[in-house]
């Protein structure tokens, strides 16, 4: 299938690793101008030297984060066309043993930096519209033990890109979100520890009985950012191997 994303441009927070940096090859090898960004420095130039794109170092719980990277996406490359929206996950807890100023800064750069770099990107795109793409987790649909902020601010973004699909499909402007399950990344490596039994344990509860590969979700992240996916906004689509058992 041809995802129509030659000369498309497209912005890609937590590019350097995981899920975003699977998503950014994705979109290279398929055509696609990319810019990445990250918060370390070190980290941006290695990963924009391996996919032969732009990098830039920004971290989106600073209030002008966001249009910076939208800037330096146009000047870059004259336009552009949406953008994968990744954020590092909050940290792991319990509701009530978290901190204020855990909870504080999970909200700013989770939840607030993700609407800052929606509302800049929606402001630069072209007149034919674009496509945004937020990275959220199956905690949208159903909570993830040990996992509390995460259960508190994925749901919302889910519902605020549901409320965006409505106010900017008018434009041409489609907004999904990803949802993606255990997926192998050095994230689920934190979470899951050291014990190998723990992934065996955990590999029996996904229908297809093992945990994804950051490229499978790259491929749909793609694909939803791109043309081909025309008709789909505001849905929140699962990359977890089946394991929810929400619909």
């Amino acid at each position: 299938m041809d995802l129509q994303l030659a000369d498309k441009v497209f912005l890609v927070t937590g590019g350097t690793r995981g899920l975003g940096f699977a998503t950014a090859q994705a979109l290279v090898a398929e055509g696609a101008e990319v810019v990445i960004a990250s918060r370390s420095q070190e980290s941006v130039s290695s990963a924009a030297r391996s996919l032969g794109c732009t990098g830039v170092a920004a971290d989106l719980g600073e209030p002008s984060s966001a249009d910076r990277l939208v800037a330096a996406t146009v000047e870059a490359h004259g336009r552009i066309d949406g953008a994968l929206i990744s954020v590092g996950g909050p940290p792991a807890g319990e509701a009530l043993g978290l901190t204020d100023e855990q909870w504080q800064a999970a909200f700013d750069s989770v939840f607030l930096g993700a609407v800052r770099l929606c509302r800049a990107v929606v402001a630069a795109l072209p007149s034919e519209g674009g496509s945004l793409a937020l990275v959220l987790s199956t905690s949208v649909k159903s909570p993830i033990g040990g996992l509390a902020a995460s259960n508190g601010l994925r749901p919302g973004l889910g519902m605020l890109a549901k409320t965006m699909a409505d106010e900017l499909g008018p434009r041409g402007i489609r907004v999904n979100g990803l949802m993606p399950g255990r997926v192998a990344t050095d994230r689920l490596k934190e979470l899951d520890g050291p014990d190998p039994l723990v992934r065996s344990d955990r590999e029996q509860s996904i229908p297809l009985r093992r945990y994804g590969d950051p490229a499978e979700f790259g491929r749909v992240a793609a694909f939803l950012l791109s043309p081909a996916a025309s008709y789909v906004t505001g849905a929140m689509v699962p990359v977890d191997g089946g394991a929810l058992r929400a619909l």
